[in-house]
């Protein structure tokens, strides 16, 4: 029979979740001398480096494993917690989502969770074609995801679609697509997109143009600024319609594809752990996606 080290596991936690070994020490109230044996015994059962000693430390993948592990018992044992009172410790819950939809849609889905608070939220922000990475390694309990890959272990449902579309003041319109939105000009005219994972831009330029070329970009990861940034009138580029439709109707921002939208299906990937906590956040977040998002088909580009 295996025996599992939690005292170990709490402590490969926290160095991975907190960064290094100093501040796991603190949170669990021990010497960082303890934190460095609790591992080294959990690394001697398991018989296999759980850490590699970097700055900041990294989990191998057998630690890694471990931790999802640990994180996945420890929200079993918050559903024992029916009821928590004044000095009940709130759970933990991590949870990966692109910035478009936290930027619009997904706080209204975590208001049953937050208001009053029912866990500690861990939202950690990726380009949707990448959030499923980090529900596969354990790092979070769910994920919103455009990635259709299947997970052991996980429930995959669609929320429908998050419409995008190709936005830029009416002043840079004029000067950089007097012409209309046409290979030409979208070699020259100055674009933005949110980081080195955004390949949102490019499939547009090659499905609405066959476009494949370089084109000249600045990159903002701020999804609220990345808006500010293309009102200003510094670039154009491809911005949520639930974002856009206010700036769209006062005139601040235009579209200079002609209504030529991309439509990119949405889906809550989240681990097969039924607990109220996380049974009231998949039920939200599926119940408010489905309210905002695009839901003829879950779209076709």
């Amino acid at each position: 029979m295996r025996v599992v080290d939690y005292r170990g596991l709490a402590a490969l936690d926290a160095v991975i979740g907190l960064g290094s070994f100093e501040k796991a020490a603190q949170a669990l109230a021990i010497s960082q001398p303890a934190v460095s044996q609790r591992i080294r015994t959990l690394e001697n059962l398991e018989g296999t480096l759980l850490i590699i000693r970097s700055h900041p430390p990294l989990p191998t993948e057998a630690g890694q494993r471990l931790i999802a592990h640990y994180r996945q018992v420890k929200l079993l044992e918050a559903a024992l917690d029916a009821q928590p009172g004044p000095t009940t410790q709130l759970p933990e819950l991590a949870i990966a989502v692109n910035a478009d939809s936290a930027a619009t849609w997904i706080p209204e889905a975590l208001g049953p969770l937050l208001s009053p608070p029912s866990c500690l939220l861990d939202i950690r922000l990726d380009d949707q074609d990448h959030t499923l990475s980090q529900l596969r390694e354990g790092r979070v309990f769910a994920c919103v995801t455009s990635a259709n890959d299947l997970v052991a272990g996980t429930t995959a449902t669609p929320l429908g679609g998050m419409r995008y579309l190709c936005v830029a003041s009416p002043a840079f319109a004029q000067q950089w697509f007097p012409h209309g939105f046409t290979v030409q000009a979208v070699s020259q005219a100055p674009a933005i997109t949110f980081g080195s994972k955004d390949a949102l831009h490019e499939r547009y330029l090659q499905h609405r143009l066959g476009y494949t070329g370089r084109y000249p970009h600045h990159v903002l990861g701020s999804a609220r600024d990345f808006v500010r940034f293309i009102e200003a009138g510094y670039a154009y580029g491809m911005v949520p319609l639930l974002q856009a439709e206010t700036a769209l109707a006062t005139g601040r921002l235009v579209d200079v594809a002609a209504g030529q939208a991309l439509d990119v299906p949405l889906t809550w990937h989240a681990w097969d752990i039924q607990t109220p906590l996380t049974r009231t956040l998949s039920d939200a977040v599926i119940a408010t996606a489905r309210k905002w998002l695009l839901q003829d088909n879950i779209l076709s580009e």
